[in-house]
């Protein structure tokens, strides 16, 4: 593709070299550059692109996308933009043939909630027919075939290339978790969004956006690429996102009116059932994954779904056929006369909402072994000590993904939120400790969560070590199983 015609979406002020260069590939990563390539220079939190363009152009790099100059090769034509980020996600729409041409794109945002709905949609959609494309926190898929992922929302040009590569799939519709980073680092910019979905938003991220008002201004922006809306009207956010320009959305809820709401509601271990209500019927829904943020869920995907026409039957079985969601309280098949529950709940919303579903049902006691994430958003840490406290019957404080904090600084932190409630707790550092001791305070009839990870099967440890760690591993070692 010639380097003239990869730039016609791109408002840039200033060239210096030839456009008429033939380009075969297009990098932001200057040690993958080969061939005839197109390199971005793109300032990330610990390198500055712009530092590894001689390396780009050494190996290969015909043209560089840049903001300030940086000395080159003659022959390495410069193209000069006022955002390189942007740059790049529309010259990587372009690169590769605008894959979402005819192809309808469901983005989901929120603080909670954005995988279970991106599963449940895929579900429903499957249902009507479809075959479906997820992007998102646990695996990205086309049908059934899973493909690792790195982060929520990939980068503009990951992006794109496997927006491609699931059209030349036969992939006919697309639902993505879409990140508030994602949003505020313009890795959709570009993207037409067919629905743009808002499940809640409560504290996170603060270590990225300045204070929670920027939080939600960053998950509003997908609305202004989407045709239509879905909001949580229950959620505060969500009627100030509606105030803000969403003011058509469809809505749901099950506390005020809402053009899609939730009754009769019965929750057990096991899932919960309720009526669904939308404009165009109402049907029982048995859901196999417990808690009221459940329903929610169902809700937001169902607002989605019958947006694009999809029918209440698909929804109602497409809902249904879902057994769970890996680490989104998923019941661990332990043998024993307790149940262990993972869950990936990292907030103090998400784990509230854990800690209320497991005492809808439990006999016993609830014991919560959790943390919080290293080089993230200090602020939750004491309320998710206290949110742990005020609904569990013990609280084990342990370690999560630490990064570059000390442990044990983290778990300090968390103490005072603990000490705010009456709730008994212990500290242990080592995660598999912690969960060991959790284990064997077990007794018919108690629930213990083992919060933070869920789907993860790593820790991330100081300079950015990863090592394996696997929550269903270390439960079926320590209770002497081959698998739970």
């Amino acid at each position: 593709m010639l380097l003239q015609d990869i730039l016609r979406e791109v408002n840039y002020f200033r060239v210096e070299g030839s456009l008429d260069k033939q380009i075969d590939g297009i990098f932001y990563d200057s040690r993958q550059v080969s061939g005839n390539a197109l390199f971005f220079c793109i300032e990330g939190f610990r390198f500055d692109g712009h530092q590894f363009a001689g390396e780009a152009a050494a190996r290969g790099a015909q043209a560089v996308v840049i903001s300030k100059d940086v000395p080159l090769p003659e022959h390495v034509t410069k193209v000069y933009v006022d955002d390189t980020r942007l740059a790049m996600a529309l010259i990587s729409k372009t690169f590769y043939g605008n894959p979402l041409l005819n192809i309808p794109l469901i983005g989901v945002t929120g603080t909670n909630g954005k995988t279970t709905v991106t599963y449940l949609v895929k579900s429903i959609l499957e249902e009507a027919g479809k075959k479906v494309g997820l992007i998102g926190t646990i695996t990205n898929m086309i049908g059934n075939r899973k493909i690792h992922t790195e982060r929520t929302t990939p980068e503009s040009m990951d992006l794109q290339r496997l927006f491609s590569e699931m059209k030349t799939e036969g992939v006919d519709s697309i639902v993505m978790e879409v990140s508030s980073h994602s949003l505020s680092l313009k890795r959709v910019a570009g993207c037409q969004f067919e629905v743009g979905v808002f499940t809640n938003l409560t504290q996170d991220h603060l270590d990225f956006h300045k204070s929670i008002d920027d939080y939600r201004e960053a998950k509003a922006k997908l609305f202004e690429q989407s045709r239509q809306a879905v909001i949580n009207i229950d959620d505060e956010n969500g009627r100030i996102i509606m105030e803000r320009g969403a003011g058509s959305a469809v809505t749901y809820g099950i506390r005020g009116e809402a053009h899609i709401y939730a009754r009769d509601l019965e929750i057990t271990s096991k899932g919960v059932s309720f009526r669904l209500f939308t404009p165009y019927g109402n049907c029982l829904i048995n859901l196999n994954i417990p808690g009221i943020f459940s329903v929610y869920n169902a809700m937001a995907a169902a607002g989605a779904c019958s947006t694009l026409g999809v029918s209440l039957e698909c929804i109602k079985n497409g809902l249904e056929k879902v057994k769970g969601v890996p680490g989104r309280f998923e019941l661990l098949n332990t043998g024993t006369d307790y149940s262990v529950i993972l869950d990936y709940a990292h907030t103090p919303d998400g784990l509230e909402n854990v800690l209320k579903t497991a005492q809808e049902f439990t006999t016993g006691r609830i014991i919560t072994v959790f943390g919080c994430g290293g080089d993230r958003d200090p602020g939750k840490r004491p309320i998710m000590g206290e949110t742990a406290g005020r609904y569990s019957d013990l609280c084990i404080i342990t370690s999560d993904n630490p990064r570059n904090e000390e442990p044990m600084a983290i778990i300090e932190q968390i103490i005072p939120g603990v000490k705010k409630t009456v709730c008994p707790y212990i500290v242990i550092e080592d995660r598999k400790e912690a969960i060991a001791y959790a284990l064997k305070q077990g007794k018919e009839g108690d629930v213990i969560i083992l919060a933070g990870k869920g789907h993860e099967n790593y820790q991330i440890l100081k300079n950015n070590r990863i090592i394996h760690f696997d929550e269903r591993e270390i439960v079926a070692e320590l209770l002497g199983r081959e698998t739970v």
